[in-house]
């Protein structure tokens, strides 16, 4: 199977410690492109605090990229983060292990303090 959606990743660090109401529309504006055109991976290790927003804004990125025949993933979420998206259940729609994105290109992406 030739699919390119199904072929590599690109693989993302966020490299700030919050994704929370006032930063989601900057990280949905740079991420949203990308997850409608390739399969995207998240690292969230560095992300200590996440609220409603910044879920809504993986729920986003998540429902773009199906609708668009990608795949969007998380990979090593923070412990804070994985509690939260466990209790919420959304780990076991988002969340996977590093080896299973074999293949995936390395990009950090850090937000600008407004």
């Amino acid at each position: 199977m030739n699919d390119p959606r199904f072929q590599s990743a690109i693989h993302f660090v966020i490299d700030t410690a919050e994704l929370v109401r006032g930063q989601e529309q900057q990280f949905l504006e740079r991420l949203q492109p990308l997850v409608c055109e390739q399969n995207v991976t998240l690292d969230l290790s560095k992300v200590q605090r996440i609220d409603a927003a910044g879920l809504a804004a993986l729920i986003t990125l998540y429902c773009d990229a199906c609708k668009a025949g990608y795949r969007f993933r998380i990979t090593d979420p923070s412990r804070h983060v994985a509690e939260l998206l466990n209790l919420v259940r959304l780990d076991r729609l988002l969340v996977t292990r590093r080896e299973d994105d074999s293949g995936c290109n390395s990009l950090a992406f850090q937000e600008s303090a407004a």
